[in-house]
Parts: C-alpha cells; sequence; structure tokens
C-alpha cells in the first residue's frame, strides 16, 4: 500500500523554479506576487490566488481539494519560465 503524501513543514525554500513575477511582468508593481519555489527535500511550493471557492463546484471527476488544501492559480507565463528548471522525471 502506498505511503500519504504529507508536506515537511521543516523543508527550506532552496531555488525559485523560472523567473519572478516582475521579470515575466506579472506583478503589478507590488512584491505580494505568484512564485514557484523548489524546496529542500524536492517538493515545490506554488504561491499564487486562492481559487478554491470559485472552482470548488467545477472540479473534474476524481478530483476534490482536501482539508488543509487550497486551490491556487498562476499566471501561465509562470509556469513556462519554469518548465526548463523541472526535470523529466
Amino acid at each position: 500500500m502506498a505511503t500519504r503524501w504529507e508536506a515537511d513543514p521543516t523543508a527550506t525554500f532552496t531555488r525559485r523554479l523560472g523567473r519572478s513575477a516582475a521579470e515575466l511582468g506579472e506583478s503589478g508593481g507590488t512584491t505580494t506576487c505568484p512564485d514557484i519555489w523548489e524546496l529542500s527535500n524536492g517538493d515545490v511550493a506554488v504561491i499564487g490566488r486562492d481559487l478554491t471557492n470559485v472552482y470548488a463546484n467545477q472540479l473534474p471527476d476524481g478530483v476534490s481539494v482536501g482539508t488543509g488544501e487550497r486551490l491556487v492559480v498562476i499566471p501561465r507565463s509562470m509556469i513556462l519560465a519554469a518548465k526548463p528548471d523541472i526535470p523529466d522525471a
């Protein structure tokens, strides 16, 4: 039986994946911006707009947002910029 994944709160921020929102013109001149970071344990932290309630009734079959989880949205340009930093396997 597979072990259930749990986030490790002791992991630290290691490196940004892709470019900052400011570099991509997605910051609107603020410091509170979307971002993607690799953590010290290899997990990924995503900072984005919390749209959990907006999408709650639109999730595809078999998809759910669990207790303690949030559905966040980031600009497409950010994930495209991060693609070269994300390994294939």
